[in-house]
């Protein structure tokens, strides 16, 4: 029987790109899509994009078994809520929180609903995330400054971007004393200190997605990046995200990592 799911932000550029996934999938059914700009717009025959005010009334009459946001933070904290007190199962690739809200949504997702939510859904990007621990931790007997660069199209409305923040999260896990996040420079700031990760953010043109981590040690550095050629690369993390979430049973928050090693244990 078809997953069928249900699309927030259906109408925005990832939300998009996710449904065109799931309308090829031969495994899935799109039931309907939530957007505030395309109201009552079909985006498949019979499928309409309803507004985000109507959404506990077209849970309840659609009854999807997955629920996909890709919206902004502030409107994910109450998708989530709605759909989890509908029991719906959630896929959630919105960024942007603040530590407010991702409890506020850990409070309605637990003992109510599966739910995997992640920064960055591209297996490539949860692959670099691997490496830069890996390097992260060959490198923390030396003294290595870290910096990390990432770029975006010019309509991302939050900055630095949530795989960027990942990326320090992790490395500061791994070497010690770099607890001190600074997000780009601007005027007399003396030196650099060896606590620091700087974290820079490019918004321009088309850029679908560049993260570049920079180990920089004396006389070398070492460059981890990662490069996203189209929205393709995450959508298709985003079905095996749905495929994977839908046979869950048991309530709680799980990440990308959980669901990739799983999958490869078989």
């Amino acid at each position: 029987m078809a997953i069928k799911v249900a699309v927030a932000g259906a109408g925005g550029r990832m939300g998009g790109q996710v449904v065109k996934s799931i309308l090829e999938s031969d495994d899935m059914e799109l039931v309907t899509g939530f957007d505030p700009g395309g109201v009552e717009e079909e985006i498949a025959p019979g499928v309409k994009i309803s507004s985000p005010d109507e959404m506990e009334n077209v849970l309840k009459e659609v009854k999807p078994d997955v629920f996909v946001d890709f919206t902004n933070a502030t409107a994910a904290v109450e998708n989530v809520k709605v759909a989890s007190r509908n029991k719906v199962k959630l896929v959630v690739g919105t960024t942007g929180f603040s530590e407010e809200q991702l409890k506020e949504m850990e409070n309605a997702i637990k003992s109510n609903v599966p739910a995997i939510i992640s920064p960055n859904f591209s297996i490539g990007v949860n692959v670099f995330w691997k490496l830069i621990a890996e390097a992260a931790r060959h490198l923390q007997a030396y003294l290595y400054h870290v910096e990390i660069i990432e770029m975006h199209h010019s309509h991302k409305k939050d900055a630095p971007s949530g795989t960027a923040v990942k990326a320090a999260e992790i490395i500061s896990d791994y070497i010690g004393g770099k607890t001190v996040f600074v997000y780009g420079r601007q005027g007399i700031t003396g030196e650099r200190t060896d606590a620091e990760i700087g974290i820079h953010a490019v918004r321009a043109g088309d850029i679908v997605g560049d993260h570049i981590v920079l180990y920089a040690g004396k006389g070398e550095r070492l460059e981890i990046t990662h490069r996203a050629h189209s929205r393709e690369a995450f959508a298709q993390g985003v079905i095996k995200a749905i495929e994977w979430i839908n046979e869950k049973e048991k309530s709680g928050i799980y990440s990308m990592d959980e669901m990739m090693k799983e999958l490869e244990q078989g």
